[in-house]
């Protein structure tokens, strides 16, 4: 299957290969490879298998599954099929298993599990070290549409680089600032400023019932602000559309709301919230690939980005709309 690919584990006695599931995000191992991890017999593994399964601490069906083995017996070729176990069943013996193998999986794990729990994260050290040039390439490119005298809180960049992972091929026309991205949506979107003044009355009503806003947020700076953006977003050129596509549309509602500053207060919130209310309010296919980290992490790049940047800025807004 092209979704699997072989993963070599090193254990004490040899190479041992075993299939990644790169779909499920798992790997698969049959009891005997399962016993040279360990360092112990296939008969201790199966009884633990079946204990995890008998105690219910997993279901047998969504961990286990079958594959066809071929054996060489006395000069011919057997083809058995044996039962094999996913990551979940692999970590759950490795705590059962009496073995110095079990013991040393174990001090990984708690370790592992300790930097989970107290850092938030736990770092592949080979995997950097493997990808490093590409990775502090892509912070480098993200950190350049900044002022030279702001530095982007490193979460927000790691949440748009994560968001970006499986299309981040847009990079080389990034770096060459050639990158416009075009939407693909293109319906007859009525957006007024009522609807959104009203929407953002609304959610002002809600924070501060909260407690989470004072009477400041979103109060327009001079009347007539937010009627300015709409009629920007949705500016006719020779009877056409300046922005044709909805994803466009929704682009440039963020990036204005964000960066002219149409509040006294909440500018960013107010930009964050109008951003994903037009996307449901007007069905934009995208708007699924829109999740907080991602939405935090763009509201802040707009709001910190150079004005020579807007291009780019709503080039990343879009493409992340049409992933």
């Amino acid at each position: 299957m092209k979704n699997n690919k072989p993963i070599i584990y090193q254990a004490k006695g040899g190479a041992i290969e075993l299939r990644g599931d790169i779909r499920h995000e798992t790997i698969w191992a049959n009891r005997m490879q399962m016993a040279q991890i360990f360092g112990v017999n296939p008969q201790a593994i199966s009884k633990h298998i079946n204990n995890i399964y008998k105690e219910k601490e997993l279901e047998r069906a969504s961990t286990s599954s079958k594959q066809e083995l071929v054996q060489n017996e006395s000069g011919r070729l057997v083809k058995r099929e044996v039962d094999i176990y996913n990551l979940d069943i692999i970590i759950a013996t490795g705590y059962r298993i009496n073995s110095v193998m079990g013991t040393r999986f174990r001090q990984w794990a708690t370790k592992t599990l300790r930097s989970y729990i107290i850092d938030g994260f736990v770092i592949n050290r080979s995997k950097i070290k493997n990808n490093y040039e590409a990775f502090m390439k892509t912070v480098a490119n993200i950190q350049a549409l900044l002022p030279e005298h702001v530095n982007l809180d490193p979460k927000a960049v790691l949440d748009l680089i994560k968001e970006f992972a499986s299309t981040w091929v847009s990079l080389d026309a990034y770096d060459k600032e050639t990158l416009r991205v075009r939407g693909t949506t293109k319906k007859n979107v009525k957006l007024t400023s009522t609807d959104l003044v009203s929407a953002i009355s609304d959610l002002r009503d809600e924070l501060m019932t909260k407690k989470e806003a004072t009477e400041l947020f979103a109060i327009e700076r001079e009347k007539g602000s937010v009627d300015g953006i709409v009629g920007n977003v949705m500016q006719m050129f020779s009877d056409k559309a300046l922005y044709e596509t909805a994803e466009e549309k929704a682009a440039h509602l963020l990036y204005f709301m964000v960066k002219n500053h149409p509040f006294v207060d909440g500018n960013k919130r107010s930009g964050a919230f109008a951003f994903v209310w037009f996307l449901r309010k007007f069905k934009v296919k995208g708007y699924k690939n829109i999740n907080p980290a991602s939405l935090t992490a763009l509201t802040l790049l707009i709001a910190e980005s150079r004005p020579e940047k807007k291009d780019l800025m709503v080039g990343l807004v879009i493409q992340m709309l049409k992933q």
